[in-house]
């Protein structure tokens, strides 16, 4: 293997920023499932203490927050092929097969050992596939992008849209999207007990996740990750347009986005839940999420072209290089909060305003940990381990002495 891997010469500080802020944006929403059943998440009002701020919490996530992160990171994951495979004909892809496929592994070690809402199999895959199209020119990258994301926003509408059609004499329990309390409880009392009927309930939560993902969300993720390509091969994620630009953009794409998503929420608030109309804000942000993300990413290149604010994007630029050990860390560390035997055992007892007390914590110590341990080391726990198995041989870690 005749590649090597990027090094800090060659980096680029608006990747890692973006990187950083996405990975925390991203616990914000995979926080719910870590302690709540499968179910509370497509109908919200199984969880018991999902009243009051819960709702409030519930909606400025679904505004600001869902959707929106995970396609930054996922144009990221496209971005970064082309960095690292280049975009010449005859650049060698043993180096990102070898990656990808490390990283199929520990994905599935991690969906069916320790979470079921694992992302990094379908990156492995549809990774080794988007790897083929990244010498495309930025307007087929563009077209191709947007023709993927629309295929499967037509089958997640599809899929959604059946439940509007069940008739109103028919309960959400009748037809299996509403749990009983008592079917609710048990995966509730598995959860908090951990051990085998634990692991059972998330092994099922990870194959229909990895079935989703390969079927109706497929779409979307190498859709997204082509317009990550265009986005680099534009020099929109490497910050090299002006300030202007970057506004223009920002102000444009933000208040579409967030507005839409805004009155997504609040029908769905209005029409109290109702899992008939649940298709209704998650159609409306499956869309308004691109116009965001591409806001968001606009703001981080603006700081990112600030001498002043150095010091203040480091951390996220860190937490950013860190991004595989962060975001296997955020499993580790819930899962030990959530399930019993294993840990505290919280799974069905925590509310969404302390899911957000808890994002904050994990923030302030990723962030901390992140910025102290590149001050002694190349690369990210993970990330060494990661590079070393692509390579077939120790990477360097420890940083040389100045």
């Amino acid at each position: 293997m005749s590649a090597s891997p990027v090094t800090a010469e060659n980096r680029h500080e608006s990747l890692d920023v973006l990187r950083g802020i996405a990975i925390l944006g991203i616990l914000v929403m995979n926080i719910p499932f870590f302690f709540l059943p499968m179910q509370a998440q497509q109908y919200l009002p199984a969880d018991p203490l999902f009243t009051g701020a819960s709702i409030d919490v519930w909606f400025y996530s679904h505004v600001f927050f869902e959707m929106k992160f995970i396609t930054i990171f996922s144009a990221l994951f496209g971005a970064g092929i082309i960095l690292m495979v280049g975009e010449e004909p005859g650049a060698s892809r043993k180096v990102h097969f070898s990656r990808m496929r490390w990283l199929l592994l520990i994905g599935l070690i991690h969906a069916y050992v320790l979470w079921y809402g694992d992302i990094l199999v379908s990156y492995a895959i549809f990774g080794m596939i988007a790897v083929y199209f990244r010498q495309m020119s930025v307007g087929k990258l563009l077209f191709w992008g947007f023709f993927w994301i629309a295929i499967a926003g037509l089958l997640f509408f599809a899929a959604l849209g059946a439940m509007a059609l069940i008739p109103e004499d028919m309960s959400g329990t009748d037809v299996g999207i509403v749990p009983t309390p008592e079917a609710y409880q048990e995966v509730v009392a598995a959860y908090q007990a951990g051990g085998l009927e634990r692991l059972g309930i998330n092994a099922f939560g990870a194959l229909m996740g990895q079935i989703m993902g390969a079927g109706l969300f497929g779409g979307r993720i190498i859709g997204v990750m082509f317009l990550g390509m265009a986005l680099y091969k534009l020099g929109f994620l490497t910050a090299k347009w002006g300030i202007g630009r970057y506004a223009l953009v920002a102000i444009i794409a933000l208040p579409a986005g967030l507005a839409a998503s805004w009155w997504g929420g609040q029908h769905m608030i209005a029409a109290e839940f109702d899992f008939r109309e649940f298709w209704v804000h998650s159609v409306v942000n499956y869309w308004s999420s691109l116009a965001t993300a591409l806001g968001y990413a606009a703001l981080v290149m603006i700081i990112c072209k600030l001498p002043f604010l150095k010091l203040v994007r480091y951390p996220f630029g860190a937490m950013g290089r860190m991004a595989f050990t962060n975001y296997l860390s955020h499993s580790l560390i819930l899962v030990f909060l959530s399930i019993g035997g294993i840990g505290l055992g919280w799974f069905g007892e925590v509310s969404r305003v302390q899911m957000v007390q808890i994002v904050l914590v994990i923030w302030v110590g990723q962030l901390v940990f992140s910025t102290l341990w590149l001050q002694v080391f190349r690369f990210g726990p993970l990330e060494w381990v990661w590079r070393s198995l692509t390579y077939g041989k120790l990477q360097p870690f420890l940083k040389p002495r100045a």
